[in-house]
């Protein structure tokens, strides 16, 4: 569904990426492990066509992305949860999933048939619905982020440390629905420092440090290289949160 070769983006005379070449499956969950400043978040910024790339080639469903805005690539099915949710915090938990379905183009009472879905992956929408999305807590937000995003009807969707600032329990309630997403076709890219939590759901990953992929393989190979090489690439990956007990 996505393939991505040779991929360089900088900011001013600031390289954040220096050739990342990655692929994506249909319904796969794919991760991007690394520390801070490794260039996660530009990575995804650039795929969703937020951050301009200075050269490579970006190739969704066999079109090139590469001369596309961020709009075309959302009316798409290129749709991203960035890091730090970024909801409107003034809005309703309704009006902000409102805002997510508006990319369909659907009246919302088209759309609202999709609600029983999302309510059951997260709870916390139906009793929330008319409250201040600023007025959650982290756990609840993030899970509002991302019913928003997934009433847009990603084809891939583009998922930036869901897991920061959560407790361990927060994260595995979170984590615990993206393979139910997957399920339904979504292909997911899932960018994270918590390389246990990101390595229990994902099939295949790769390690980015300083804008370069390390290392690619499946979620067991890369587990196996963290612990023996993990220290190299930042503590936070080699040890952060446990998805265990």
């Amino acid at each position: 569904m996505l393939i991505v070769q040779d991929l360089h983006a900088s900011y001013g005379s600031s390289r954040a990426l220096c050739g990342v070449s990655l692929q994506v499956s249909p319904g796969e969950i794919v991760c991007m492990l690394g520390p801070n400043g490794a260039g996660k978040s530009t990575l995804m910024n650039t795929l969703s066509g937020l951050v301009r790339q200075d050269r490579g080639e970006i190739v969704f469903e066999d079109s090139s992305l590469d001369r596309l805005s961020a709009v075309a690539r959302a009316r798409l099915g290129i749709v991203q949860c960035q890091e730090g949710r970024h909801l409107f915090e003034t809005l309703t938990v309704g009006e902000n999933l409102k805002l997510g379905a508006s990319r369909r183009g659907l009246a919302w009472r088209k759309v609202a048939t999709e609600l029983d879905w999302l309510a059951e992956l997260f709870p916390v929408l139906r009793p929330r619905w008319r409250q201040q999305a600023g007025t959650l807590s982290g756990g609840e937000q993030q899970m509002v982020a991302l019913a928003r995003s997934l009433i847009a009807q990603p084809r891939l969707l583009l998922l930036d440390e869901p897991a920061l600032g959560l407790a361990p329990a927060l994260v595995r309630q979170v984590f615990a629905t993206l393979p139910l997403v997957a399920q339904r076709g979504v292909s997911i890219l899932l960018v994270e420092q918590s390389a246990p939590a990101a390595l229990q759901i994902a099939g295949r990953g790769y390690l980015l440090r300083a804008g370069l992929v390390v290392m690619a393989g499946s979620s067991s190979e890369i587990r196996a290289y963290l612990e023996e090489n993990g220290g190299c690439l930042g503590s936070s990956l080699a040890g952060s949160i446990s998805m265990g007990n």
